[in-house]
């Protein structure tokens, strides 16, 4: 610690994210805060340098939207010496295309859903009116935002510096870090040439150079750094003398999504940058990190190819006519940071205490991440939710060098594309699968993928059983959009659940095994609901950070006294898991130890469900799975077909069953002799798609989606899963501040009027006849139980009254829906206590 009594923090990397991070430091009372970068000062060379500063606030989730809005705020408050680091210039996208020109009224709803200000859609008129260089017959329309403009990332760079600098904080440049030192698993400091400097607290900046830096401490950082085509023209005439004084550009930047370009101005010439060209990885043993600070110099700038420039420039004049009259006269490849799934990095090493990483940061969201990972190591926790952005979310298949370089240049190519929100990942695939992956293809599976699984939506096999479904049980046909990577065989696999019995595939849900003596006060003091229970129970519980969100939910089986089966969401939560085991460990030696290992891989699980789940799964056992004999929230150790599980009554789609947990190698065997047992029965194997609206219908959350570290139990209407009396867990002393005050929204269930416009989510809900968005959908599903579309969204309290009328916004469209009670289906819970 410092003399102040605060931690020393070193920040490596001094661009537009490690300033920013200083500042947000010191302005939170840190003041013992030390930035370094191998480049000199206040340019260093990284992407920031080149950066063109777009700032588009309009995003599908709601945590980037959050951060680009946290930017303009913050940079608009910033100037240099009178100049300013923010220009609200306004965004513009433009439609060329029938398919963008939908996209275009899908985005527009994401801004109502997250509060971006001055959004609209506009015809071609007002799109040239908006920007005169616009062909106005190249147009359909635009997108366009007011609040959106040009950041000067390299005076903001400047401006932070300076406010960090007046409040303690240092800036050293042209200083390379060779090394991290730690002890006891805990960083102590920081090694460079000139000496160590000590740090209690070290966070990557690094920008590009990132996993080189993790690499000092034998942390994965997945990234890849890309070339990306940036271009300037000589004078355009009708540009000139459009600006005045300081400032560079006067016309909203410009989208052309269609043809993967964007323009800005700079003063009378634009700048064009290009993601038409083929991926350009960079190897960073290629580059120099204490380059100078000059363009030529640069490390993040590298050569122009002017080959792959070509194509863009005859886009670019088609749309922009009056650039035939000049041609480029700057130009380079500048580096910018992909992952394999697009989204920032940001989170702790898991074996390396006080090692942080913030990096992919591109300028939009810059000063939005910084203050995240600032409230992260100042008050632990950050106001936005941050699980799309934690490194750990990734699975260990996902942070291979092979698996990182293929993904992150995909998301290069797709950047600008139109992709629908079930649209799977095409390569590469089949690198996990479960057992029943053969037996699968067989039944003519088609799959979506998730965390490297493969996973079942629908069976082909089921759709000769359509004929049979009741007509109540049918969706009507859907619109386009809706109606992608959908199948009308999903009424027959959801029909048959609610009716007979369908066996799923719930292998690739993760699944750890905490045993040892203090696995019962690690788990209690993580958890909210009691778990201190018999063996051979099942309790449902959630994860909460420390202000009382909801990061997670878990089921946790009791197998015996001091073993427990969990099953979690993601690595997120094994790593906090680990990371709460290994604390524990170190502060209450007495309580005993804890192992904690992810068993997913070497395990499989079937979800047997319906109404004739026993009439299945009892004949094939010696065991007692009678209602009295197997209670419901029960768990134990079974033999079925032969083959030894660990079976739990839970289920996810409200109707009797099993999960049935077995060793990987019997796992063909155990779904071979289900279904065989089950023909007679009328079972189906069933997917993915089935799943979601049947766990909708009866008002199951999902974890991340549904609800966040943003929303607490009792709004997200899981204040079942919290016992206030079960001893101390983290955020218990936060909800008990919240005690006797009414929730101000609520998490609450939709069913659509006209009873078959389908949503996807993320969609904006108004009050009836409402001009302005109250709310937004988080999941959505066609209810073959209920023959209607439904929905979960969150409102204000005064509007989540059930009979509420209410609105969603989809594709420009209004539909009419209700807020309804929960859950939609079964609400005395009859079919799960058969």
């Amino acid at each position: 610690m410092s003399a102040t009594g605060t931690p020393r923090v070193v920040v490596i990397g001094a661009g537009i994210v490690g300033a920013n991070l200083a500042d947000e430091l010191t302005e939170r009372g840190w003041s013992d805060v030390t930035v370094l970068d191998a480049g000199p000062l206040p340019l260093p060379g990284g992407s920031t340098s080149h950066a063109p500063g777009l700032v588009f606030q309009t995003n599908p989730s709601k945590t980037m939207a959050e951060f680009a809005q946290y930017t303009v705020r913050k940079l608009s408050s910033l100037d240099v010496d009178g100049a300013r680091c923010f220009d609200p210039v306004g965004g513009l996208e433009v439609a060329t295309t029938a398919e963008r020109l939908h996209d275009l009224q899908r985005k527009i709803g994401w801004a109502q859903s997250w509060g971006v200000e001055g959004a609209r859609l506009v015809d071609p008129d007002e799109v040239v009116w908006l920007h005169p260089l616009v062909d106005r017959d190249r147009v359909l329309g635009g997108l366009h935002v007011s609040t959106d403009g040009l950041a000067t990332a390299t005076r903001a760079v400047v401006a932070l510096q300076r406010r960090a600098e007046s409040r303690g904080a240092r800036f050293v440049g042209s200083t390379r870090v060779t090394g991290v030192e730690s002890a006891h698993g805990r960083v102590t400091g920081v090694r460079t040439a000139s000496g160590v400097v000590p740090a209690d607290v070290v966070v990557s900046c690094a920008g590009f150079w990132g996993p080189a830096v993790g690499d000092l401490v034998g942390m994965t950082v997945p990234l890849l750094p890309l070339a990306h085509q940036y271009a300037r023209t000589g004078q355009v005439r009708s540009l000139v003398g459009r600006t005045a004084g300081t400032a560079e550009a006067r016309l909203p930047i410009l989208r052309h999504q269609d043809a993967d370009l964007y323009f800005r101005e700079h003063g009378d010439r634009l700048g064009i940058g290009s993601y038409a060209h083929r991926p350009m990885p960079v190897d960073l043993a290629d580059l120099d990190d204490s380059a100078g600070a000059t363009p030529a110099s640069m490390p993040s700038m590298l050569p122009f190819t002017e080959e792959d420039f070509a194509p863009s420039w005859a886009d670019a004049v088609a749309l922009l006519p009056d650039l035939a009259e000049t041609k480029v006269e700057e130009a380079f490849n500048g580096i910018f940071s992909f992952t394999p799934d697009g989204g920032s990095l940001v989170g702790e090493s898991p074996d390396v205490r006080g090692f942080f990483v913030a990096e992919a940061v591109w300028v939009t969201h810059s000063a939005g991440v910084a203050r995240a990972v600032a409230q992260l190591l100042v008050d632990g926790g950050s106001d936005t939710d941050l699980h799309e952005l934690e490194v750990s979310r990734f699975e260990a298949v996902q942070t291979t060098p092979e698996y990182v370089r293929e993904t992150s240049q995909q998301n290069f190519v797709e950047i600008y594309d139109v992709l629908h929100p079930l649209q799977p990942r095409t390569s590469p695939r089949g690198l996990r699968v479960s057992p029943f992956h053969a037996r699968q293809q067989e039944l003519g599976a088609v799959f979506t993928e998730g965390g490297g699984w493969e996973r079942p939506l629908w069976y082909e096999a089921n759709a000769a059983l359509l004929e049979e479904v009741p007509p109540a049980w049918r969706e009507p046909e859907r619109e386009p959009w809706a109606a992608r990577f959908h199948s009308p065989v999903v009424a027959v696999e959801a029909w048959r659940t609610r009716t007979a019995v369908a066996l799923y595939d719930m292998t690739p849900l993760r699944r750890l095994r905490v045993d040892g003596p203090g696995a019962l006060a690690l788990l209690q003091g993580l958890t909210s609901n009691q778990l201190d229970r018999k063996p051979g129970s099942v309790t449902y519980t959630l994860a909460l950070d420390a202000a009382g969100g909801v990061r997670s939910d878990w089921t946790v089986a009791r197998l015996a006294a001091a073993e427990f089966q969990v099953g979690v969401n993601s690595g997120i939560d094994e790593d906090l898991l680990r990371r709460a085991a290994r604390e524990q460990g170190e502060r209450h030696p007495e309580l005993g130890a804890v192992d904690v290992r992810d068993v997913t891989g070497g395990t499989c699980c079937v979800g047997v469900w319906g109404p004739l789940a026993r009439d299945l799964v009892q004949p094939l056992t010696r065991d007692d799975f009678s209602h009295a004999g197997f209670r419901y929230f029960g768990a134990r150790r079974a033999v079925v077909a032969g083959v030894p599980v660990t079976a739990l009554r839970v289920s996810y789609v409200g109707e009797l069953g099993w999960e049935l947990y077995a060793s990987a190698e019997h796992g063909a065997a155990l779904w071979d002799a289900l279904f065989a047992a089950g023909r007679p029965l009328g079972a189906v194997a069933a997917g993915r798609a089935a799943f979601s609206s049947l766990r909708l219908e009866k008002g199951y959350r999902l974890s991340g989606g549904d609800v966040t570290t943003e929303h607490d139990p009792y709004e997200a209407g899981l204040g079942f899963a919290v016992k206030l009396d079960a001893g101390d867990f983290v955020g218990r002393d936060a909800l008990l501040r919240k005690a006797g005050t009414s929730p101000r929204r609520r998490l609450c269930a939709l069913t659509v009027d006209d009873r078959r416009s389908v949503v996807l989510g993320r969609e904006p809900v108004f009050v009836a006849g409402g001009a302005d968005a109250v709310g937004y959908v988080t999941s959505a599903a066609w209810s073959h139980t209920l023959g209607t579309p439904v929905a979960t969204a969150w409102l204000p309290t005064d509007a989540a009254e059930v009979g509420t009328a209410v609105e969603v916004e989809y594709f420009g469209r209004r539909i009419a829906a209700t807020v309804a009670a929960e859950p939609l289906v079964d609400p005395g819970m009859e079919r799960l206590r058969r």
